[in-house]
Order: C-alpha cells, then sequence, then structure tokens
C-alpha cells in the first residue's frame, strides 16, 4: 500500500486523477479529521482510517489528502473530531460518519435510518457515505444546454417520481418513479406542447424527514447539493443515478426540453437541534447555519423547516456557487428555481439586505450566463420580495398573479384591476423606476404548483383536507381563494362537473395567454386531483401520484392545453423568442383594454369582465380576447378591422364544449356580428388575420 501524499485544498470533493484521488474538506475548527474508506456501503468499520496531520493535511480550515490507488467507485466518508459545544454552536462528534460535502454521488445502505445520525455511539453499517465519481468520464454525445428564450418557454412543474409511479402509467415496474421512467413520457410532453419541464427537488435528499410514519415526498430537505437522488433511479443508488440522471437530461434535450432543477439552498434535512448530524453540522456547524445569538444552540428558522443555511458566509456561497456550476458545467441543466430564494437576502444577523452578496454572485456569474434564474421571491418567515427581488437576470414565480386570478375567476368583487396588470406582465410588480426594463416574461405566472390545490381540486374544494397528514389538518394554506361550485369534493351532478372544467378551462386560458412566461402544474391537463389535499409532501402514494386513467376521462382539457399552447405561439416575438421589454412590447402590439364596449374598460368594484386587443408586430394578426366571470352572458363591443383582414374567427370559447371549445385559429368560425355574447364565466379569444395580397 503505497504511503498517501499530502494533497492539496483545491479542489474541494473528491477527484479522481493519475494514480488515485485527491480529497479535500472544509471543516473550521476541528482539531482532527479522519477519511474513512469502506470497501461496502454496510462494512461496520472502514477498511482503512486515514488520519490527516494537522501539519501535513491542513491548509488554513482546509483538510486534504492524496490517496494513490483508488478508483472512481470507492465509498468513503469523514470523521471530524472537535469541541461538542453546543452554546458556542460547535458539534462536532468524533463517532459519525459525515457525508463529502463536495460529494458527486452517495450510497444509502439498506438498513440506513434517520436517526443514526441522532445520539452517541458509532453506526458505520447505516450511515449515508459518499462515492468517488469521475464525472468526466461520461459521453455527452455533443450536448449542452439549450439556452431557449423565455418568450418561446412554457414550463411543466413535475415529480420525477410521482410523473410515472402510478400503475396507470404505462411504464415498465422497473422503471416506474425513475428518470428511466420519466424519459419514457417524453412523447407526451411533447405532445402536450411544453419546452421546459421543472423537477421538484432531485438532490439527494432525507425521505425520512417528515412525520413518523410518513415520506418527504416533494424532496425539500437535501443532504447534499451534488448527488443526484439514489431513489430515482432504476439501477440503484451510486454512481448508477449519476448515469441515468444524465441520460434522462440528454434525452430531454434530444426532444427539445430543457430541464430546470428545484433547488433548496435554504436549508438542509439535519433540522434543528433535535435533528441528525449527516454532513454540515459535524464539520463546521456555526458556519453553514444561521444560529440564534442569544442562544447558539439553537437554529434560526427562517425555512420553515428547522434550519436555515447562512448565505452571507462566504464559505456557504461558495458551496452554492460550485454546486450551482456544477449542475450547468457537468449535469447539463438549463436552469434553476429557487426555493424559498428570499432567504439568502437576509444577512448574518438574519435583516433583509438589499445588496445581498450571494444573489449578486449567481447573477453576475459566467458560467451560470444564460442559464434560467427563477426565484421564488420570498420566505418561511414572512419576508415577501415579489417584485423587488435583486439583480438583473432573475424571473420570479408571481404568486400575485396566481391569487390575483383565482380571485377572478372564482368571481371576486374588485378585482379586474388587478387582473388587467397580470395580463400585461404585472407591470405595476415588475416595472419600476430603479429597476432596469424588463421583459415581461420576468413573470412566471402560474395558478397551481406543487404547493396548494391541484387545478382540479382548487374548482372542487372550499376547504383543504389534509387529515392524512396527521396534524390534524392545521398544515397547509388557508388561503386558497377556491370555490366547490355547490358540492364539496366529487359529484355526480354533471352541470357541477361541467362548470368546473370550464373553470379550468379559464384557469389555464388566462395563464397561457397572459404576458409572462406560464408554468403548469404536474397533471392539471388532465384533471388530477389531491382530494382536497393542498399540503401533500409527505404523501408518496397514489394520492400525489400521476393518475393516468384520468387521461381518457379529461381529453378535452389535455387537447385544450395542448391547443391553447399553440395559440400562444402564434405571437411573433414568441415566436422569433425577441427579447422586448415590457414597454416595447405593449406600445408596438397596439395594447388597449375594452370594457364590454370598445374603450371603456370597467374597473369598478362590481365588474366581473375585462377585454384587451392587442395587434402582431408584423401587423398581420389581430387579437381580441373577452373575459366574463360574472354569472350571466354578456355582449362584448369588437373592433372594426382594417381593410385586407377577413374578418374575426373564434379560436377560443372556454363555455363551449370540445372540441368546440378551441379551434386552429385560421380554421375557426367566423364572427359575423359586431359584438360577442360571452357565457357566465367563460374566457373568448378572437383572431382576424391579414388576407394574402
Amino acid at each position: 500500500m503505497e504511503a498517501v501524499e499530502p494533497g492539496h485544498p483545491h479542489p474541494l470533493g473528491a477527484r479522481p486523477r493519475e494514480g488515485g484521488v485527491s480529497f479535500s474538506v472544509f471543516s473550521r475548527g476541528a482539531d482532527r479529521v479522519e477519511l474513512l474508506l469502506y470497501d461496502r456501503a454496510d462494512d461496520p468499520s472502514p477498511a482503512r482510517v486515514i488520519q490527516l496531520d494537522q501539519r501535513r493535511h491542513h491548509t488554513h480550515h482546509y483538510w486534504h489528502v492524496f490517496v494513490p490507488g483508488l478508483e472512481p467507485g470507492q465509498v468513503y466518508g469523514y470523521r471530524a473530531h472537535g469541541p461538542f459545544d453546543p452554546e458556542r454552536g460547535l458539534r462536532f462528534d468524533g463517532d459519525k460518519v459525515l457525508l463529502d460535502p463536495y460529494g458527486r454521488a452517495l450510497v444509502v445502505p439498506e438498513g440506513h435510518r434517520r436517526t443514526a445520525g441522532i445520539g452517541p455511539g458509532r453506526r458505520d453499517a447505516t450511515a449515508m457515505k459518499s462515492i468517488v465519481a469521475d464525472v468526466r468520464a461520461y459521453d455527452w454525445e455533443g450536448d449542452r444546454p439549450l439556452r431557449r428564450p423565455y418568450a418561446q418557454t412554457v414550463i411543466y412543474e413535475a415529480h420525477v417520481k410521482g410523473f410515472t409511479r402510478h400503475p396507470s402509467s404505462g411504464v415498465a415496474p422497473e422503471r416506474r418513479g425513475t428518470y428511466a421512467g420519466l424519459v419514457e413520457k417524453i412523447p407526451y410532453l411533447l405532445d402536450l406542447g411544453v419546452t421546459a419541464v421543472e423537477l421538484l427537488p432531485v438532490f439527494h435528499f432525507d425521505p425520512e424527514d417528515a412525520p413518523t410514519g410518513r415520506t418527504n415526498y416533494w424532496g425539500y430537505a437535501p443532504v447534499s447539493f451534488f448527488a443526484p437522488h439514489g431513489f430515482y433511479s432504476a439501477r440503484g443508488g451510486g454512481l448508477a443515478a449519476l448515469d441515468e440522471f444524465r441520460d434522462m437530461v440528454k434525452a430531454l434535450h434530444r426532444a427539445g426540453l430543457e430541464v430546470i432543477l428545484d433547488v433548496v439552498y435554504n436549508h438542509t434535512a439535519e433540522g434543528d437541534e433535535h435533528g441528525p448530524t449527516f454532513c454540515f453540522k459535524g464539520l463546521a456547524n456555526d458556519v453553514y447555519y444561521h444560529l440564534d445569538p442569544d442562544d447558539r444552540a439553537r437554529y434560526r428558522n427562517y425555512s420553515g423547516t428547522g434550519n436555515t443555511l447562512d448565505g452571507s458566509d462566504p464559505h456557504v456561497r461558495r458551496l452554492v456557487l460550485d454546486s450551482l456550476r456544477y449542475w450547468v458545467q457537468e449535469m447539463h441543466v438549463d436552469g434553476f428555481r429557487f426555493d424559498l430564494a428570499s432567504i439568502f437576502a437576509r444577512d448574518r444577523e438574519g435583516r433583509p439586505q438589499a445588496h445581498s452578496p450571494i444573489l449578486f454572485d449567481i447573477d453576475t456569474d459566467p458560467v451560470l450566463a444564460g442559464t434560467k434564474l427563477i426565484a421564488e421571491a420570498w420566505d418561511a418567515a414572512g419576508l415577501y420580495q415579489v417584485g423587488s427581488f435583486v439583480g438583473d437576470f432573475w424571473k420570479e414565480w408571481n404568486g400575485k398573479f396566481r391569487d390575483d386570478v383565482r380571485s377572478f375567476v372564482r368571481g371576486d368583487p374588485g378585482m379586474v384591476p388587478a387582473l388587467a396588470d397580470r395580463l400585461l406582465g404585472s407591470p405595476e410588480l415588475f416595472a419600476k423606476e430603479e429597476v432596469d426594463a424588463r421583459e415581461p416574461e420576468q413573470s412566471i405566472n402560474f395558478v397551481t404548483c406543487h404547493d396548494g390545490f391541484t387545478l382540479r381540486d382548487l374548482v372542487s374544494y372550499e376547504r383543504k383536507h389534509n387529515e392524512a397528514n396527521g396534524e390534524e389538518n392545521r398544515d397547509g394554506d388557508d388561503d386558497n381563494r377556491s370555490c366547490n361550485h355547490g358540492v364539496e369534493g366529487p359529484t355526480a351532478d354533471p352541470a357541477i362537473e361541467a362548470l368546473r372544467e370550464r373553470q379550468m378551462k379559464n384557469l389555464l386560458a388566462i395563464t397561457l395567454l397572459s404576458l409572462g412566461t406560464p408554468m403548469l402544474g404536474m397533471g392539471d391537463e388532465i384533471g388530477r386531483t389531491q382530494r382536497g389535499n393542498n399540503n401533500a409532501y409527505c404523501q408518496d402514494n397514489e394520492l400525489s401520484w400521476m393518475d393516468w386513467t384520468l387521461l381518457e376521462r379529461f381529453a378535452g382539457l389535455r387537447r385544450f392545453v395542448r391547443e391553447a399552447i399553440r395559440i400562444r405561439g402564434l405571437r411573433d416575438h414568441v415566436r422569433a423568442g425577441l427579447n422586448l421589454t415590457r414597454e416595447e412590447l405593449q406600445e408596438q402590439a397596439h395594447i388597449e383594454l375594452h370594457g364590454v364596449r370598445l374603450g371603456e374598460p370597467d374597473f369598478g368594484w362590481e365588474s366581473r369582465s375585462l377585454a384587451l386587443g392587442a395587434t402582431s408586430l408584423s401587423g398581420d394578426l389581430r387579437m381580441h380576447f373577452a373575459l366574463n366571470a360574472w354569472t350571466e352572458p354578456l355582449e362584448f363591443e369588437l373592433p372594426a378591422l382594417p381593410e385586407g383582414f377577413d374578418g374575426w374567427r373564434r379560436a377560443m370559447d372556454t363555455a363551449r364544449p370540445s372540441p368546440e371549445d378551441i379551434l386552429p385559429p385560421r380554421e375557426a368560425p367566423r364572427v359575423e356580428e359586431d359584438t360577442y355574447r360571452a357565457a357566465p364565466r367563460s374566457v373568448v379569444a378572437l383572431f382576424a388575420f391579414r388576407m394574402p395580397r
């Protein structure tokens, strides 16, 4: 056995190189660090322990070594010895096997339990461990991120497991709920017309980070910021998961679909002072986490999950930037949606700051240039920054769009002014003097996502029904702006069912036709239901999985979504991917607001209607949209068309049965009158084309 060499502090992690593997880990405050090498993941003790000497293997806060003879696939971990003094924020524990924060792959022994990271004693056989990976060995076959303009983007939020886990998915049992299973459904996504898949967390997470007897299904409990989740691999975890994830990305790219990851850099699965030690607590607890200054044994909880990563610390900033670069450069992902991104706007003391170093680091990083950066611009401690998030290139989940569109479609009074703003890309939120001119796609428009009611439940329930979560229905949001239309939950009444489907189409039509970047929730196009549960984070079962048997029942709804996406694509700034500012687009498209009378929008408290007219930038297409949330029909005046246009055509009317509810605009029936009667609770889209000369 060759003697180890001192190694170098850079690069961090485990990197194969000629003759062996280089290791480096950050651990400020440790007295001694051991590198543990295992033959198998469930070995009760390491096959070899390498003591890292303070003089030879320690530079500043970095512990490093080069071990000859090792190869990719080597299972390893660390022990960090030092003071266990929670009152000072120090939680070193020489018994714990610690993951490498920069580990590219990890393995979970069959007997692993979350409790393995809690309490005294060594539990090597059940501890998660890192695996040496050579990411350079993969053949990408020329693949690279797609860099699709936002103007051409339609996002589909999906859960890797939930998308194909249901027995009705048609995927082979061994591939259901996996990266490989998702690949089999690429034709479905292409047929629907979406252009990007936004995947709920795929960083390896702790499924046990949930109430007793339940599973963390959503994945917002990361234990690694580099390793893909091993349980989503049909081939098993470790290096196989690494390859299967990349195979999925490559297949999606070949189909023209971008891959956006929902990333969780705001907290980890280690929880609060009662939680386990997997990695960060045992290496540098006082560095990685926001601690209570009055009691450093406790954690500040801006994430609502027990702990909060301290993005103001330079070591944490480096970790996050390195992770993002890795997923772009080595894993070829196209973008990121940042969970509770406003947490990174907080300084060391937890106070919001106008110029967050980590957010500007991400915004200005050259490796990330051209990568989609989407912020959930709020946190769990009350900070809400929609419309005021820092940086030049961040897009934002528009929670105001969700709430205001839901309220308008439900028929709430006083919502027309807000609706008008949302239809136009929310200029009152985003077009502020102190902010540079932004494109309308600054706003990520959605009415549903993983968090909250599904679209079908939004029109079927007045109240949340989260009893299955075991928290006596206290969890989940109470402000859902939903409506059951007469019956709570399922009904056999065909009139109520028809109205519910119409309301779903109304919500989808507004989302897809408004200025901004639209996002759809998994299964909303086929009426997926969670039976009123609006917080299904711990429901890894058929309640959350995509039920593909609904394809037949809601074939018309799915067709509506597909055709509405095509109609959205008729806009020439969308087709060309032009990055016009909101002001440029509104001026060049001659966007005008109307009411039932032309030029007279009604912004009064009792108004439930709005109309909008626009012209394509080429001048060859006229559009007129009428929205009626009233319980009675309304007669909308139609603008006269210039000479050379072939008349208005009814491309969309959500009150009509499928397939008459939406038609290809050039093939749609003509509207002969100078008014259009919009049925109660309906959205109408009329198009007129210039005739060939």
